[in-house]
């Protein structure tokens, strides 16, 4: 934590007589805030991550590092639309029961273990590519530990694959994590030519993940014992699920003619809210509420921080330290990504590839690497700790270690595939 702390101290002290007279007081609010986020509460205080982003902008407020004018203004309002429209389908798709279909369908098939961890992989993996990861671990994990269950199978290996699976094939597109949806927002990267550069990446890194997860799980993998099961209940509402599978289809042709994707979003939550079969407060609901008033508090948290601290002269200064080099970029984020998760770290690097000699593949690589660093423990990421949180409110304990012995490996293979790649 003190390393967090010393990122603003450094800024402080190399900003010199440029920094505003507030620089201490900014400096101060920032690292606190970042802190927190890192450690998910401040002590003594029933506060979450988004609890502690709204205090830091306030306190940014307060303190004068922004006016009330200026802080409407560094609000990202394309990315928090984005992320709303993409939870209101997301949250249609799994009231519909169209993931039960899919789960029933892949029981039917999967006739062998190493089978089923391939189903769930690519299952995973593909859904989280044009929808948030986030959400797709809560709708897979109940889904994976029923299918187990039934199957009399270990779910351990199996929920390792959602999570890792998750992480990795978000990478693939700007809509499949919030970290890509604040690249793609500064960086105006199009979201086909962002999809072309990082989805062989993903789907390179889901293949790593059958095979590390296989490797590392011989008694359950090696087995060529029959899967039989009877297919799950599907409870599944036709038209509406059908309705939602068509919008989803519109929404990513519209993304890959070069729509912008936060209006495309917005247009096709508001479509999916036009139903008689579920109250709209059902879908609000599935919103994660805390993730947008986050991001909200976190604009406002570094554009203080910028203001006040972040002169041309010391922008460009950190700019040359190697920023230019793919390979020190990318550990950069990796390790901010572990320190502070990744959507903060995002937020703390933009200002420094403004003087990049390539922008856009600065931004492919920080998309990368800071998605795939989610994978290295289980404290990694949002979608890990949903999915062992929860898998423990169903009786399945996954260890630090037993995350971390194919987190660990796979984090570092896939990044290294995704330096070869861009």
């Amino acid at each position: 934590m003190a390393a967090l702390a010393a990122i603003a101290a450094v800024a402080w002290y190399w900003a010199g007589p440029a920094a505003t007279s507030s620089a201490p007081v900014v400096s101060g609010i920032f690292a606190a805030t970042y802190i927190v986020i890192a450690v998910g509460r401040l002590p003594g205080f029933q506060i979450d991550r988004a609890g502690a982003a709204l205090v830091g902008a306030s306190l940014m407020l307060a303190s004068g590092a922004l006016t009330i004018d200026e802080v409407s203004r560094v609000i990202d309002f394309d990315t928090v639309a984005l992320l709303l429209g993409m939870m209101i389908v997301v949250a249609n798709l799994r009231l519909s029961g169209f993931f039960r279909l899919v789960n029933a369908w892949v029981v039917a098939r999967a006739h062998q273990p190493l089978h089923l961890l391939i189903a769930v992989t690519l299952s995973s993996g593909l859904f989280s590519a044009f929808l948030l990861n986030d959400a797709i671990c809560l709708v897979m994990k109940p889904l994976v530990i029923e299918v187990v269950r039934r199957l009399r199978r270990d779910p351990a290996p199996y929920l390792l694959a959602v999570a890792m699976a998750a992480n990795i094939g978000s990478a693939a597109t700007i809509t499949g994590n919030p970290q890509n949806i604040l690249v793609g927002s500064f960086s105006h990267i199009p979201y086909g030519v962002f999809a072309a550069h990082l989805s062989p990446v993903a789907a390179a890194g889901l293949v790593l993940t059958v095979a590390l997860i296989a490797w590392r799980h011989p008694a359950e993998f090696r087995s060529r014992e029959p899967l039989e099961a009877a297919p799950p209940p599907t409870d599944m509402h036709g038209p509406l699920a059908a309705k939602s599978v068509l919008i989803v289809l519109l929404m990513m042709a519209a993304f890959f003619a070069g729509q912008p994707p936060a209006k495309v979003a917005l247009v096709a939550g508001g479509v999916l809210l036009l139903t008689r079969v579920v109250p709209s407060h059902r879908i609000y609901q599935e919103v994660d509420w805390p993730l947008l008033l986050m991001f909200a508090g976190l604009f406002v948290v570094v554009a203080g921080f910028e203001k006040a601290l972040l002169t041309p002269g010391l922008v460009a200064e950190i700019g040359r330290l190697g920023l230019d080099r793919t390979a020190v970029l990318s550990v950069l984020t990796a390790v901010l990504s572990n320190l502070v998760s990744n959507v903060p770290a995002v937020l703390v690097i933009k200002p420094f590839l403004a003087e990049s000699a390539d922008p856009q593949r600065a931004w492919l690589v920080v998309a990368m690497a800071s998605t795939f660093a989610g994978n290295l423990t289980m404290l990694g990421s949002v979608a890990n700790l949903i999915v062992v949180q929860l898998a423990r409110a169903h009786g399945v304990t996954i260890g630090f270690w037993e995350y971390f012995r194919v987190g660990a490996p796979l984090t570092l293979l896939t990044i290294l595939v995704g330096l070869c790649w861009l």
